[in-house]
C-alpha cells in the first residue's frame, strides 16, 4: 500500500528554483553571492534527505503515540509504565468516537506535514502503517455494535479482573492505592460495557446462548467467596491481600497502613465491584432468554454479511473473499490428509485414517492423568520442549528475544475445559516475562501429541520470539513495536511450528502427527469459520467436519467451534498468514539461489514489527533486491 499527497515542501523548493533563475538573469546583484547559492543548495539537499525526513517523521509519530496512549491507562500498564496507574480505560461509545476522531486528525496532519516520496523505505513503512491502522478503525466504525462484549472466550467480564491480577505491579503503598482505585474503575467500565451490550441487543445483535452462559459463570466466580460471602477468597480479594502482605513483609508499609489498605480494598469490592457484577449477571440471565438456542454465524446479524466481509479484510489484511478462503481451506485439508497417511503408515497402524484419528483421540497413552501431577507434567514437559528448541535458535535467527518466557496455568476463575492455550506478552523493558498460559482444567482435552507444537507456537520461535523482538526493536517509531495485525502475528506463529520441524523438532512420530494435526486444525478453521459465518453452517456441522478431518479431542473441538462463533474471522488469520510467509520465503529462495540466507530472511520478517500483508510483501522484496545488489 502506498499513499501519496502534495508535499508541504513543494512551495519551498519552487521558491529556490525561482531564486536560481534570478541569479542567472541578474548576477550582478551584490546580495547574491557564491555563499548564498551554496547555502540554498545545502537547504535543498537537506530538505530531500530521506534519513533526515524519516527521523523527523519518527519523532512526530512518537509524539502522536504518546498522545494515543493517554486514551488507555491499561495499555500503559501492559507496557510496564505507571502513568494513569489508578485508572481504567473509558469504555463508552463516546470515548471510542473521540479516539477515532483523534486518529483522523493525526492522519490529516501526517499527510499535510510529510512528503511520502522523500522518506526512506523504513519511513514509508511507518507512514503506511499509521494510515492503515486508522483506515481499519474507520472501516469498523459502522459495525461498532456487532462485536460481542460479554462472551466465554475473552469477554470483558474476565479480562478486566485478569488485567488487575496479572499486569498491575505493586511495588509500594501508592501502587496498592492505585490497585484499589482500579477496582472501582473496573466496576465503572463493566457498567459502560453493559450499556453498550444493551444497545447491541436492541438492534438484534446478541451472541449465542452459550456465550451468555460462559460470561455468567465467569462473573459468578469473581464474586463467590470472601469478602462477598462464605468460602475461599474471591480472586480480587485474594490478590489484594497477597499484595498488601508482600508490601508489609518488604517493609514498604507498617501494620497500620496494611490494615487501612485492606479495609479500603474490602470496601471497593463490596460497594463497587459486587453491585456492578450483580447487575451484569442479572441482565445476562434475563437477556439470554432472547438469544437463539441454535448458534448462528455473523451473516444472521443485521447487515451481517457486510460485517463479516469487513472482519475478514481486517483479520487477513487482504482482499480475499469468504469463498476464496473457504476453497483454500478445502485444498489445504486435502494436502495435509495425505501427509497424515504417511505418518500412519510409518507407525504401522492398521486401519483407516479415521480409525487412526480415533486411536489418537481415545487412547490413554496420549493423555496426562487428570490430576495435579498430570498438570505439572504438562507444564514441565512444555518447558523442556522450549529449552531444547531454544538452543537451536541462533542457527536460524540473528535477532533473538531478550525477554524471559515462563509457562503457567490459567487462573481458576477464567479456566475452561478445552480452552485454547495462549500467550501474554511481557513488558518492553523485560521487567515482566512473556507468559505461555495453559488451560488444564480437563487434561482429557489435550493430547500429548499436540503439546510440542503448541509450545513452539506460543513460545519460541512463535509468539514470544516475534512479539518480544518487536517490542525490543530500536530505530523505528514506538507504535510499531506494539502494532498488532492478526494475520502477521498468528501467521508467524503457525510458520514457527513448521520451522520447528526444520530445526529438528518432532523426533517422536506421534508428535510429528500432532504437528500435522495442528496445521490441519488451522486449515479446518478456514473451512469452518467461513462455513459458519458465510455459508449458513450449523454448530454441529462444523464440529463434525472437524472430527472427520482431525484427531483433536472432541472437548477441544467444541470449544474451538464456539470460539469461532463469537470471534468471526479471527481463526482465518493463522493459515492465510502462514501461507503468505511461506510464499515470500519460496520467492526469495528462487530469486537469490545460493545467496539466500535463512537468518537474513527471518530477521527481515521479524525486524519491522507486525505488518499488514501488503507492507510485508514490500519489505521482503526490498531485502531481496538489496541482497542481489550486495
Amino acid at each position: 500500500m502506498r499513499i501519496t499527497q502534495t508535499s508541504p515542501l513543494i512551495p519551498t523548493l519552487l521558491a529556490l528554483a525561482i531564486l536560481g533563475g534570478c541569479q542567472r538573469e541578474e548576477s550582478t546583484q551584490a546580495d547574491i553571492s557564491a555563499q548564498s547559492a551554496q547555502d540554498a543548495a545545502t537547504e535543498t539537499t537537506a530538505a530531500i534527505d530521506p534519513a533526515a525526513e524519516t527521523a523527523r517523521l519518527t519523532e512526530w509519530l512518537d509524539e502522536r503515540y504518546e498522545e494515543q496512549l493517554q486514551f488507555s491507562p491499561t495499555q500503559l500498564s501492559y507496557l510496564g509504565r505507571k502513568e494513569l496507574y489508578d485508572q481504567i480505560d473509558d469504555m463508552s461509545e463516546a470515548a471510542e468516537a473521540r479516539k477515532l476522531a483523534w486518529q483522523a486528525k493525526s492522519v490529516k496532519e501526517l499527510k499535510k506535514n510529510f512528503d511520502y516520496g522523500k522518506l526512506s523505505p523504513e519511513g514509508k513503512t511507518s507512514y503506511d502503517i499509521w494510515v492503515y491502522q486508522y483506515e481499519q478503525a474507520k472501516a469498523a466504525e459502522p459495525f461498532k455494535r456487532h462485536g460481542y462484549i460479554f462472551e466465554q472466550m475473552g469477554g470483558a467480564q474476565s479480562q478486566l479482573p485478569n488485567f488487575l491480577l496479572n499486569f498491575h505491579k505493586v511495588d509500594n503503598a501508592s501502587d496498592m492505592e492505585a490497585y484499589i482505585a482500579r477496582i472501582g474503575g473496573i466496576s465503572r467500565a463493566v457498567g459502560q460495557l453493559l450499556e453498550r451490550a444493551k444497545l447491541s441487543a436492541k438492534e438484534g445483535i446478541r451472541p449465542p446462548r452459550f456465550a451468555y452462559e460462559g460470561a455468567i459463570d465467569q462473573s459468578t466466580k469473581l464474586i463467590a467467596g470472601a469478602p462477598f460471602n462464605d468460602g475461599e477468597d474471591a480472586p480480587l480479594w485474594a490478590g489484594a491481600k497477597e499484595q498488601i502482605a508482600a508490601l508489609l513483609e518488604a517493609g514498604e508499609i507498617d501494620q497500620k497502613q496494611a490494615d487501612a489498605l485492606t479495609a479500603e480494598a474490602r470496601k471497593a469490592l463490596e460497594t463497587q465491584f459486587l453491585p456492578a457484577y450483580q447487575e451484569l449477571i442479572g441482565w445476562l440471565e434475563a437477556d439470554m432468554q432472547k438469544a437463539s438456542e441454535e448458534p448462528q454465524g455473523a451473516s444472521s446479524l443485521p447487515d451481517g454479511e457486510a460485517y463479516y466481509n469487513q472482519m475478514l479484510a481486517k483479520t487477513t489484511t487482504t482482499e480475499l473473499t469468504a469463498d476464496e478462503i473457504h476453497q483454500i481451506g478445502l485444498e489445504e485439508v486435502a494436502r495435509i490428509r495425505g501427509e497424515m497417511e504417511t505418518i500412519k503408515k510409518q507407525v504401522e497402524f492398521e486401519g483407516s485414517l479415521q480409525d487412526f484419528f480415533a486411536f489418537i483421540r481415545e487412547d490413554d497413552q496420549f493423555y496426562y492423568p487428570n490430576t495435579e501431577e498430570g498438570r505439572q507434567g504438562y507444564l514441565k514437559d512444555s518447558e523442556a520442549f522450549l529449552n531444547n528448541i531454544g538452543k537451536k535458535l541462533p542457527d536460524y535467527f540473528g535477532l533473538l528475544p531478550k525477554a524471559d518466557l515462563i509457562v503457567k496455568r490459567v487462573e481458576a476463575f477464567r479456566e475452561q475445559p478445552g480452552g485454547a492455550q495462549h500467550y501474554y506478552p511481557g513488558t518492553p523493558d523485560g521487567s515482566r516475562p512473556g507468559i505461555y498460559y495453559a488451560h488444564l482444567a480437563d487434561m482429557s482435552a489435550y493430547s500429548t501429541t499436540d503439546m510440542e507444537t503448541v509450545a513452539y507456537h506460543e513460545g519460541n520461535p512463535g509468539h514470544h520470539m516475534q512479539i518480544s523482538i518487536a517490542q525490543e526493536l530500536e530505530g523505528i517509531p514506538q507504535f510499531r513495536t506494539q502494532a498488532h495485525f492478526t494475520v502477521y502475528v498468528e501467521g508467524w506463529a503457525l510458520y514457527a511450528e513448521k520451522l520447528s520441524k526444520e530445526m529438528g523438532a518432532f523426533e517422536n512420530p506421534y508428535n510429528l502427527f500432532g504437528h500435522l494435526t495442528a496445521e490441519m486444525w488451522r486449515a479446518i478453521r478456514l473451512v469452518v469459520d467461513t462455513g459458519l459465518h458465510a455459508k449458513g453452517w450449523t454448530e454441529e456441522q462444523a464440529v463434525q467436519y472437524f472430527l472427520e478431518n482431525s484427531a483433536i479431542p472432541e472437548t477441544a473441538v467444541r470449544s474451538e467451534v464456539r470460539r469461532y462463533l463469537v470471534w468471526p474471522s479471527q481463526a482465518t488469520a493463522y493459515k492465510i498468514g502462514m501461507l503468505k510467509i511461506m510464499e515470500l520465503r519460496k520467492q526469495a529462495e528462487e530469486q537469490l539461489g545460493d545467496k539466500f540466507d535463512i537468518r537474513g530472511f527471518h530477521d527481515t520478517v521479524l525486524g519491522g514489527g507486525a505488518l499488514p500483508v501488503p507492507v510485508l510483501e514490500s519489505r521482503v522484496a526490498r531485502w531481496v533486491d538489496e541482497v542481489k545488489q550486495a
